[in-house]
């Protein structure tokens, strides 16, 4: 049989789904073939082993994350617009996300862990720096921010929310616990020109919601 490209991904589609909702290592091949309606056999096909195919899932969430991450960048005006836009992807992709997903990873996928880990070591702290740079720069953030030592915190704060013995799911929503953390972090480098502007986002953002919430219930 000659692969199709399209059935290939349509797999690893369905498995990102299933894994990112329900954890890597409670999701088998079998589960992946009945949601898509198809043999094992053919899954075995396209990816010869689960741990290709998870390989193959977090190469392309991370390859989205990191798109999505730079456009942050390129559209935000300021330092601190950037996190907002930030905070913004970042809920979005982690609202149906189960927290397991890391710590199968870790478990079960070493070298899916170490791709993942090759992202957030190399590709998120330079990111982080290049924020912090800009923000004291421009002034919105202090200018005693040692950015090589902050940089480094905001990196290893990115995985608290991911401990489910600090934040089980059960209690915690992730998208929520990663928000909070995130402000926090943003109003501690803040300047005062930079707080000031920070409530002004904040304000804006919970104006617009508000609005949304209104619209949206005239249509209900």
């Amino acid at each position: 049989m000659i692969p199709d490209i399209n059935t290939k991904v349509r797999i690893r589609d369905k498995a990102k789904e299933l894994f990112l909702r329900y954890g890597i290592r409670s999701v088998s091949m079998d589960d992946i073939a009945n949601q898509l309606g198809m043999s094992k056999k053919t899954i075995y096909q396209y990816y010869t082993d689960k741990n290709e195919l998870v390989d193959a899932v977090i190469e392309d969430e991370l390859q989205n994350m990191q798109h999505d991450c730079l456009k942050c960048g390129e559209e935000a005006k300021d330092a601190i617009e950037e996190i907002f836009l930030t905070v913004d992807q970042v809920v979005e992709q982690l609202s149906s996300m189960n927290p397991m997903v890391l710590y199968d990873m870790e478990k079960f996928h070493i070298r899916a862990y170490q791709r993942f880990m090759e992202h957030k070591n190399k590709f998120l702290l330079q990111v982080i720096r290049k924020n912090l740079e800009w923000g004291v720069k421009e002034g919105l953030y202090r200018p005693d921010v040692d950015v090589d030592i902050i940089s480094k915190f905001r990196l290893e704060s990115m995985m608290i929310p991911f401990n489910i013995d600090l934040f089980p799911p059960s209690r915690y929503k992730l998208s929520e616990v990663t928000k909070n953390i995130i402000e926090h972090y943003v109003f501690g480098v803040a300047s005062l020109k930079g707080h000031k502007l920070i409530l002004k986002y904040q304000q804006h953002r919970n104006k617009n919601a508000k609005n949304y919430e209104t619209e949206s219930g005239k249509h209900i």
